[in-house]
């Protein structure tokens, strides 16, 4: 593959693993604990994971149970996931904070599933967008330089085949987190 394709292709690549981390912290009415990746706490005055101050498990199906290595820092994840957009109330009891995630009603599924959907249609605009500078690249690389029209040509098929494949693994990923959420 050419190596002027293969930044474009690094950044379809970006594009799906960035809308993946999104659909992680997307919950569906089961503890998962990759909601709390994107919450850092304030550890010695360096922002960190949770993870890197505590130990993360999910005792039952619905909760997710912090355990923090030092006790100070309990009221700090504690506010932390209070200021977060989680929606969830901690419960401390003094040596680890618990998170009970409720179920989901229908209506609420419904609106993640329009969430999602909204959020797969956003990365399929990227991943288009992507193939618009790379196909704007080739236009100006025809002009400049002496490159045949059909190598030309190619690359573009070439950018347009990689084009439809992340298209269809957004669409899949897209799929599999929608039939997570509807499941009951």
């Amino acid at each position: 593959m050419n190596e002027k394709i293969q930044a474009y292709e690094t950044k379809m690549g970006k594009t799906l693993a960035n809308l993946e981390s999104e659909f992680g912290a997307i919950r569906a009415g089961r503890a998962n604990p990759h909601v709390l990746d994107r919450l850092y706490v304030d550890y010695y005055g360096t922002p960190s994971p949770i993870q890197q101050v505590a130990n993360v498990s999910v005792p039952d199906p619905r909760v997710i149970q912090i355990q923090p290595w030092e006790n100070k820092m309990i009221k700090i994840i504690e506010k932390a996931i209070m200021t977060s957009d989680l929606g969830i109330n901690p419960t401390n009891d003094g040596k680890s904070i618990r998170l009970v995630f409720p179920e989901l009603t229908e209506e609420r599924r419904k609106e993640l599933v329009k969430d999602i959907r909204k959020k797969g249609e956003a990365a399929k605009v990227a991943v288009r967008n992507i193939r618009r500078d790379a196909n704007d690249m080739l236009k100006k690389l025809g002009k400049g330089e002496d490159i045949s029209e059909d190598e030309i040509k190619d690359m573009q098929d070439e950018v347009q085949k990689l084009t439809d494949k992340y298209i269809k693994e957004v669409d899949k990923a897209v799929e599999v987190k929608s039939k997570e959420i509807l499941t009951v």
